[in-house]
């Protein structure tokens, strides 16, 4: 099955954003209501801009929730099911490119391993814990159906992808992965303050653009 949303080549997280379930499975399922706030999903300029930034169209429902400096896209989060009904694990997703080349070649040099050697298990554990209730709270009223599996990119333990880990972590997600990440950034974008992802209301704060000459363009 294809992914959403389509990480970097080469990346470790190829499959984060990817259900178990064949799309064809749940080819049949009726179309999913959109997610209260997932505005993005019916603006056409955000899902020109979300397409051109992924190199396809987006196959459920999203909504822009941090943007930087230049008002560019930075994190999407995404509804927990496709159109078609197929679970999408990944709620927050991280679309700007540089920051999306940066975090690849921290995984390339062995990022995932050195994250998950380096983070307090339990506090890991936790943290997919806060993740996939965030998610699953957003499923449709009375949802028969399949539903996302595990918590960060996934996974219900160890570290998957970083590029999702710090996609929570920018919006004020408490990742200890993504913080990792960020202390390990040549030069970090600014998180969001303190408001945490399940806050209704979409995060607005911003990161700094990549063409500032300072310490805040992004991987």
């Amino acid at each position: 099955m294809r992914s959403f949303l389509r990480p970097p080549l080469g990346s470790s997280c190829r499959r984060a954003g990817r259900s178990t379930a064949s799309a064809a499975r749940w080819s049949a399922r009726p179309p999913v209501d959109p997610e209260p706030g997932s505005a993005g999903s019916n603006d056409p300029a955000q899902v020109a801009e979300i397409t051109e930034l992924l190199g396809r169209a987006p196959r459920g429902g999203f909504e822009v929730v941090l943007r930087n400096s230049g008002g560019a896209a930075v994190v999407i989060r995404n509804h927990p099911l496709l159109d078609d009904g197929t679970p999408m694990p990944t709620r927050y997703w991280l679309v700007d490119r540089d920051l999306n080349r940066r975090i690849g070649r921290l995984e390339a040099d062995g990022g995932v391993r050195g994250a998950e050697a380096a983070v307090d298990g339990d506090e890991l554990r936790s943290a997919h814990e806060r993740y996939r209730a965030e998610r699953d709270a957003a499923l449709p009223a009375g949802w028969r159906g399949p539903t996302p599996f595990g918590g960060v990119g996934g996974t219900r333990r160890g570290v998957k992808c970083l590029h999702t880990h710090y996609a929570w972590y920018l919006v004020g997600g408490d990742d200890p992965v993504g913080r990792w990440v960020h202390h390990r950034l040549a030069s970090p974008p600014t998180p969001a303050n303190p408001a945490t992802s399940t806050d209704p209301d979409p995060v607005r704060s911003t990161v700094p653009d990549p063409a500032d000459p300072e310490p805040g363009d992004k991987p």
